[in-house]
């Protein structure tokens, strides 16, 4: 019997195998155990209970799908935002101010010109 990890997901191939087992006690009129969570009373429980945290899971993943497309949304209006800033900072303070610098962008004056590369001649 391979080592039990509870802290793992079980595969949906082994639930569905349980819940034929499960489905297949229901066959065995003389079913009887002295172990309690083997009893049908147990099986059936832990069964519902199943379902119910599945059914659960479900749910909290899909407002958290919800959550994420929400902030995601909001971020990029944020960032359009910024951008908007920007583009009013320099057209009203001009691309080589001070005003500029202090939003993030860089003055005119402060780029590199161009230059050409030299060609080595052998």
């Amino acid at each position: 019997m391979p080592i039990q990890q509870p802290n793992r997901r079980l595969s949906p191939q082994l639930i569905n195998q349980d819940i034929d087992s499960f489905n297949g006690i229901g066959t065995i009129p003389t079913y009887k155990t002295t172990r309690p969570e083997a009893t049908t009373e147990a099986l059936q429980s832990a069964f519902q209970r199943m379902i119910t945290q599945q059914q659960i899971e479900t749910e909290k993943q899909a407002l958290y799908k919800a959550a994420a497309d929400a902030a995601r949304q909001a971020e990029w209006e944020f960032h359009n935002a910024v951008i908007a800033m920007k583009e009013v900072v320099r057209g009203q303070f001009g691309s080589d101010s001070n005003e500029t610098r202090s939003v993030g962008l860089k003055k005119k004056s402060d780029r590199k010109r161009p230059t050409r590369a030299k060609i080595a001649l052998i």
